[in-house]
């Protein structure tokens, strides 16, 4: 998912400077969720009443037992009204009831993992708070400017609102979507379109299968007038799905997404792991982007601001961003909320990554600046910020109310990770993470152990500071000119407040730069204690000290003061 934190600079800002309340962080809790099933498809049919906003749906769960002797089972569901709860295929009637978000089902009698087991829900959902958005169409002076539209948004838990499912990221299973709607209108939805019907009401079904595992928020229907511009890489389908007359958009907003691809495939080394990609722009869309999984969901919005010169590159970073989590969330997902950086972070930093072999290193390197500068502002006036391990993410409607830690402080400690590795270890690395947990779900520990593998580094000390702690090391450098020895004498020391999580001194592998008669003199610099005296023989006094000029460690704040 994508906020607007590349364009919308207004909301950024308003953002920084709302109050944060955190509770203490002092342990490390375990935030998966336990199940005594594992999902293995789902179907759902859904149809629409636009008049009351009600979705008429059946949903069947394929799943098979964990365990011995199950004899019921609980998914998620908020505000459905169900009509029967039955056994798929058999119609053999089961009890049931609903408790909070929850549907209890009693089964017909104990089953065990040998079994595989198929429950069919039928149910409306009327006026849903969530997960489905009803879209009244745009009129301007009697011209239809974009019709009525019908989409979903997913994640973290919103799809419980229109379907009963495991509403949690680390339970992978394919879909399929059975979606009637009026005739005029176009469906998209994930995976292989299987067929179109045309019904004798003026409607048409459309049959949708994604047969590659996923995680359920990952599921996603849109529905409206569009028109689809395609084109292809290699074999892969792409479809850009945009409002009648709009079309001019697309090379502007969608014109790299093949580069994107080639890119993406070329520095991780695993090929786009999905048969197409479709990109549509919705209405009243609340955030930039939503990486459905082969039918990314965009912000009309953020793409017709591909309009404007000096925000064209804004929308190419959105859309990297979005392309990038078909590897980094999709492919391999987080398991569970608190690890949401595994998903965010990765692709924000991937969006540099891309730049980086599209445009140079500088412009890498400006985006790494500019993702650390975004959390530095909003860890300035949000002093309770959660670490990338988020020990609030019990508190599932607030997971995205610290941007800058997620995605921004994510995607620059990638950088600074990648840096701690070298070039071949850890791309080699991230080679061996994706296929390793391919159709998977992860944790932190699971990135760490093999990164480890590959370097035979020992990185706890770096995911401690980086991703169970918190804030960001201040760093005050006084430097010392000596004429008579010709040496700099450099005392650094680390000036961030120490509290829970947050580390007394960073350890830090960097380099310090002097300018001497307008040369530049590189050399090694490892911060790791609180205050530190580093010496070095010079030719003559530097006119500048610059502590870290190739930015390996981008999430820090300097102060050089004045040689003395």
């Amino acid at each position: 998912m994508t906020f607007h934190k590349r364009i919308s600079f207004a909301a950024v800002v308003a953002a920084l400077f709302l109050t944060g309340i955190a509770s203490a962080q002092t342990a490390r809790p375990d935030f998966n969720r336990k199940s005594v099933y594992d999902v293995q498809h789902y179907r759902i049919k859904t149809s629409f009443d636009t008049a009351t906003k009600t979705v008429i749906a059946e949903t069947a769960i394929t799943f098979k037992p964990l365990a011995a002797n199950l004899s019921s089972v609980e998914f998620d569901q908020a505000g459905l009204s169900f009509k029967s709860v039955s056994l798929d295929g058999s119609n053999v009637p089961l009890t049931f009831r609903t408790a909070g978000e929850k549907i209890i089902v009693a089964l017909d009698k104990s089953y065990g993992p040998n079994d595989t087991v198929a429950i069919r829900f039928i149910y409306t959902a009327v006026r849903p708070k969530k997960g489905v958005y009803f879209v009244e169409p745009l009129v301007e002076g009697g011209t239809e400017r974009r019709s009525a539209q019908i989409w979903t948004q997913g994640e973290p838990d919103e799809h419980r609102h229109w379907f009963p499912s495991f509403d949690f990221p680390s339970d992978k299973a394919t879909s399929e979507q059975i979606i009637t709607a009026d005739k005029v209108f176009t469906v998209i939805a994930n995976g292989q379109l299987l067929e179109k019907k045309e019904n004798a009401d003026g409607t048409i079904t459309w049959h949708y299968k994604m047969p590659v595992q996923h995680s359920s928020y990952l599921i996603s229907f849109a529905i409206g007038k569009y028109v689809r511009v395609e084109e292809k890489y290699k074999d892969i389908p792409l479809g850009y799905y945009v409002y009648p007359g709009s079309e001019a958009i697309v090379p502007k907003a969608f014109g790299n997404t093949k580069e994107m691809m080639r890119i993406f495939e070329e520095i991780t080394g695993v090929p786009y792991p999905y048969n197409k990609y479709d990109q549509t722009i919705v209405a009243a869309f609340n955030f930039g982007g939503m990486e459905n999984i082969t039918a990314t969901t965009m912000a009309d919005t953020e793409i017709f601001a591909a309009n404007v010169d000096f925000l064209r590159g804004n929308i190419e970073d959105l859309v990297s961003h979005e392309l990038a989590h078909s590897w980094f969330g999709n492919l391999v997902t987080t398991k569970n909320w608190a690890e949401l950086w595994l998903n965010e972070g990765f692709a924000t930093f991937m969006e540099a990554a891309y730049r980086e072999k599209m445009y140079g290193r500088k412009d890498y390197l400006r985006m790494v600046a500019q993702d650390a500068e975004e959390f530095l502002a909003e860890d300035l006036t949000l002093p309770k910020n959660h670490g990338l391990f988020n020990l609030e993410a019990n508190n599932v409607a607030g997971l995205f109310d610290h941007a800058g830690v997620t995605y921004s402080k994510g995607g620059a400690v990638i950088h600074t990770l990648r840096v701690q590795l070298g070039e071949e270890n850890f791309w080699k690395a991230i080679n061996t993470y994706l296929n390793r947990h391919k159709f998977g779900s992860v944790e932190t520990t699971d990135l760490k152990k093999v990164m480890e593998e590959t370097s035979g580094q020992n990185l706890g000390w770096f995911f401690d500071q980086w991703v169970y702690g918190l804030g960001h090391p201040a760093l005050t450098a006084t430097p010392v000119w000596n004429p008579r020895s010709r040496t700099l004498t450099l005392t650094v020391t680390q000036t961030q407040r120490p509290a829970r999580l947050v580390s007394q001194a960073f350890r830090m592998p960097m380099e310090v730069e002097f300018k001497i008669a307008g040369e530049s003199d590189i050399h090694p610099l490892e911060v790791s204690k609180r205050t530190q005296v580093f010496s070095f023989e010079l030719a003559s006094k530097p006119t500048s000290v610059v502590i870290d000029p190739n930015l390996r460690v981008p999430v820090k704040t300097v102060k050089v003061n004045p040689i003395r």
